[in-house]
């Protein structure tokens, strides 16, 4: 009985169309051919199915030889970088009646191809990467399993799988372009290590081409390569602007490596942004909240985790369904208190 009243108490498939505006068999026929249903009406029912928190049945929902279950491999578990999205991924899949399976594979993407047999090992429906760039063996390993796969985090067109994601190579040009408009020339760029990392190479290639545009060389000794650490990145940068001239300004390709050089500057007494200006890329957790607020560029994070759930689950359970996969958000330009004009006196 308390079973019986669990389920008479979730919301059903009527719900679901009175909140959408349209009838009962439309809702079914958005689960079981999508590709019947106007982009439209998809929109409002998939609206209503997630704010009702609508989950099929599982019997129905998922066929006979699923598991149930879709795997992540991310780079990283150890920041904020990809956690909103990671919440919002599982709690997508939870709305669809499927759990996730996640690994971190330490920006490692030789451990990415034993993480991604382990994965499909374990049956798995589909599976979502972060990235663009993998190994010829996961590669391989994909195409064998034959089963869904989307890539996350970067955007770049006509891929072979649908990808998820941000261009780039359009955030670091528009965060360095965001220094060059204030009037700053000598930047210091703090670029995250590109192996293993096609958005943290694409970040760089932006922001350089940004700089060259603007008729500007960055010589070696200002492009330095941080890891993914606050307290690491602080100590980088205490002995980078310990030197002579100062540069006026800090890129950083996201925003942990940018929370270090706020850090920096306050432990050596450099006012931000009278004396330095630091822009990062991320708008993660804690860059409005740091004192002066972090000038960045931000990432989507939960409407990537959301969509990518949702083309996942629509690979797995209509396959054959003509949907657009592939989904490019813009990024948002946040200006907050870290970046301004640079000061005659700066390079003192």
């Amino acid at each position: 009985m308390a079973r019986r009243a669990l389920r008479e108490g979730l919301p059903g498939i009527v719900d679901v169309a009175s909140a959408a505006g349209v009838s009962p068999a439309t809702v079914s026929r958005y689960f079981n051919a999508p590709e019947k249903v106007k982009e439209a009406t998809r929109n409002r029912i998939a609206s209503a199915v997630s704010k009702l928190g609508y989950v099929p049945h599982a019997a129905s929902a998922l066929g006979p030889q699923a598991s149930g279950t879709v795997g992540l491999i991310v780079p990283t578990i150890d920041n904020a970088i990809f956690a909103e999205m990671i919440q919002e991924f599982s709690i997508t899949l939870f709305r669809h009646a499927r759990t996730m399976l996640i690994a971190a594979h330490g920006y490692d993407l030789a451990r990415e191809s034993i993480l991604t047999e382990s994965l499909l090992q374990h049956r798995i429906d589909g599976i979502a990467l972060i990235g663009l760039e993998h190994t010829e063996q996961t590669n391989l390993q994909l195409a064998k399993a034959n089963i869904p796969a989307v890539m996350l985090w970067n955007y770049r067109n006509r891929q072979e799988r649908p990808c998820i994601g941000i261009d780039n190579r359009e955030a670091g040009r528009t965060a360095v372009q965001h220094l060059l408009e204030f009037g700053h020339r000598d930047i210091l760029f703090l670029l995250a290590e590109p192996r293993a990392n096609d958005r943290a190479a694409d970040r760089r290639t932006g922001a350089l081409a940004a700089m060259k545009a603007a008729g500007i060389s960055v010589p070696p000794d200002q492009r330095i390569i941080c890891p993914y650490e606050i307290q690491a990145c602080k100590d980088i940068v205490i002995e980078a602007l310990s030197r002579k001239p100062r540069p006026t300004a800090i890129f950083a390709t996201n925003d942990v490596i940018a929370h270090g050089a706020l850090f920096a500057a306050l432990a050596l007494g450099i006012s931000v942004p009278n004396e330095l200006s630091i822009i990062g890329i991320g708008d993660f957790g804690g860059s409005s909240s740091v004192e002066p607020g972090l000038t960045t560029l931000r990432v989507p994070a939960c409407r990537i985790g959301r969509r990518a759930a949702e083309v996942l689950v629509e690979m797995i359970t209509w396959p054959s369904a003509t949907l657009e996969r592939d989904h490019k958000y813009e990024v948002e330009l946040v200006v907050r208190g870290s970046t301004g004009p640079p000061r005659m006196w700066q390079r003192k």
